[in-house]
């Protein structure tokens, strides 16, 4: 009978006598604390999810999950690609041949890595089809010699569909007028923006056939295959497995995790770390309910007397002290998990707006791997900080409300 009482009292107390607005101003600010200590912590979190799925469905959907090669070039790629197949958690192969080397344009220079490709099969294992900004991987024809680029190799030599640009291979040929580097003009016919500056700034797409003549091989003659798992994260052991299933000496596996999986490690550490500083600052914020609440019992020791005399238990008073804490935690909390939401569902483009408005770049695709700030809100992060915010604030209650509970009465009203 006696509980909705105390419950209106801890609300009703969240606000102090009119003679002491202070403490009602430190209410308000361990409330509005707590609350932005739950916005960062969704914003941030959000932030690193976005970053850890932009690196497995972008950089990750453009490198190969894991690849099967040979020291020697591959003839009969199609038979290996069948046997591949029969393990269940491949989901599609295709093959390739790489070349490192130079592209020059008008005195301009740039690295890149020739991928040749099947454009038939290269989309079941890339998604680079899906960002074509202009032209279409259907142009790289057996024989054109066309090339598809990033939108930064592009800008970077001046380069666009149709133009001409100069592949310098890093082999030389013996004339008897001397050493000549190996060169070859390919046609732009398409260039595609991913966003992540190490694929649009180096790597360049080419059709098999053109780059078996580089090498001087035979046109049916390809590096490798390329693997995709229906589990990315099953890659390294899968692909070692199917390696030695082959049963020949020749072929070897490599996997994503020997090119980036330092980096999305370091995203996951990342994510990991900061959450835990994060939830720091919510502490500290969550805590500062305790000042709050021990000003309010100092405030508030005639009426603790008062009802100590009408009979009401320490337990009692106790629990008036901890609703008004919980209070304060649950109002902070909801509005920084309203606030936070909605600041993490919007970041990308208001920090977008703000490198437009400022002209100037924060993730520069030369230094970072992807050139936009990614968000990605996920409910059990939310349910997580929101969860942490309310036990953090209930237990800064504890204290405040076992001092309130041993006020003695007559030594309460002893100057009232």
């Amino acid at each position: 009978m006696f509980r909705p009482l105390f419950v209106f009292i801890g609300t009703r107390y969240t606000r102090a006598k009119r003679r002491n607005h202070f403490v009602s101003f430190i209410s308000l600010t361990s409330m509005i604390g707590l609350a932005l200590g739950v916005v960062v912590m969704i914003v941030v979190l959000s932030v690193m999810n976005g970053f850890d799925h932009e690196m497995r469905t972008r950089v990750l959907g453009m490198v190969p999950h894991a690849t099967i090669e040979s020291g020697e070039p591959i003839s009969d790629w199609q038979s290996l690609a069948a046997k591949v197949k029969q393990n269940p958690q491949v989901t599609a192969v295709a093959p390739f041949t790489q070349m490192q080397g130079l592209l020059t344009n008008n005195g301009k220079v740039s690295k890149v890595l020739l991928n040749a490709i099947d454009p038939a099969l290269e989309r079941q294992v890339s998604i680079i089809d899906n960002f074509m900004q202009q032209g279409k991987l259907d142009d790289l024809t057996p024989g054109s010699f066309g090339i598809v680029i990033g939108d930064k190799a592009a800008a970077k030599l001046g380069a666009a569909v149709g133009d001409k640009l100069t592949f310098v291979a890093p082999e030389v040929t013996v004339t008897p007028a001397g050493m000549f580097p190996r060169m070859k003009r390919f046609t732009v016919v398409g260039i595609f923006h991913v966003g992540a500056g190490e694929i649009d700034g180096y790597l360049g797409v080419t059709n098999l056939q053109d780059l078996a003549k580089m090498h001087r091989w035979k046109p049916d003659q390809v590096q490798g295959i390329r693997l995709k798992f229906d589990d990315l994260f099953q890659a390294p052991r899968t692909a070692w497995n199917i390696a030695q299933q082959l049963g020949e000496d020749h072929f070897y596996a490599r996997d994503w995790t020997r090119t980036h999986g330092n980096l999305y490690q370091a995203i996951r550490m990342e994510k990991a770390m900061i959450g835990l500083l994060l939830l720091l600052i919510v502490a500290v914020a969550a805590f500062n309910i305790i000042s709050t609440l021990v000003m309010v019992v100092n405030d508030k020791k005639g009426d603790i007397a008062i009802l100590r005399t009408l009979g009401s238990t320490p337990g009692q008073i106790m629990a008036i002290f901890m609703v008004q804490g919980t209070v304060i935690g649950v109002i902070g909390t909801l509005i920084g998990a309203v606030v936070g939401i909605f600041a993490a569902l919007n970041v990308s483009a208001a920090i977008s707006a703000l490198e437009g408005l400022i002209g100037h770049k924060f993730l520069n695709a030369d230094v970072y791997f992807i050139d936009y700030l990614p968000s990605q809100v996920q409910s059990q992060d939310v349910l997580m900080v929101c969860a942490a915010a309310l036990v953090l604030s209930f237990l800064a209650t504890l204290y405040p409300a076992w001092r309130a509970a041993r006020t003695q009465p007559a030594e309460a009203l002893r100057y009232e």
